[in-house]
């Protein structure tokens, strides 16, 4: 397999996601799919008119680039993880090793919200305002984003072990139920166009 899971065909990528190992799973799947909700704002903004549709477009174009390299680093995290529950019981560094390498199960899943949330954001945006023949895929893009931004609340959740720690989980499911709330209303907004 490639170093990175940008490297795969999407079919290779569906299998690798589809394999018995341990990576890539729901935080590659929720950096892609951030990514691809990303890709479908930007063309959305791109069929809208005027500087705020430019901006738009700008900025989803750098969401995409930010949030993409996440997948990979999503997988290196967990290897990482493992690795650190594997040392030797007595290891005087297992458990400074694991508390440092669930941090990181916990903040890549962490920027992959935030920037989940933001997509989510701008796309609701397009769909309320935008283009209106490209409602769908705005509107797709919320939907999209609102999916991923809940998966990585949920992958941060599952490693949570400490109070300090459930300020980030908190945070994160905030902002996954706001994307979800735009979601629906994009939803709703959707429900009185004929196709």
């Amino acid at each position: 397999m490639p170093e990175s899971l940008l490297d795969l065909t999407v079919r290779e990528l569906l299998d690798a996601a589809a394999a018995r190992t341990p990576a890539p799973g729901g935080g590659g799947a929720a950096a892609l799919t951030t990514a691809l909700a990303a890709a479908l704002t930007g063309m959305a903004a791109r069929f809208a008119n005027g500087a705020e549709a430019e901006r738009a477009a700008e900025r989803a174009d750098d969401l995409r680039a930010a949030v993409t390299p996440l997948a990979d680093a999503d997988a290196a995290a967990y290897r990482d993880y493992l690795a650190a529950t594997r040392l030797p019981r007595d290891d005087p560094g297992r458990a400074e090793a694991i508390a440092a390498a669930r941090r990181g199960t916990i903040e890549v899943p962490a920027r992959i919200t935030e920037l989940a949330g933001e997509v989510a954001e701008i796309a609701a945006d397009l769909a309320r305002s935008g283009n209106p023949n490209l409602h769908g895929d705005a509107a797709a893009a919320v939907h999209l984003a609102a999916a991923a931004a809940t998966t990585a609340a949920e992958l941060i959740a599952a490693n949570v072990v400490d109070d300090a720690e459930a300020a980030e989980r908190d945070r994160a499911r905030e902002i996954g139920a706001s994307a979800r709330a735009l979601a629906e209303a994009a939803l709703t907004r959707g429900a009185g166009r004929s196709s």
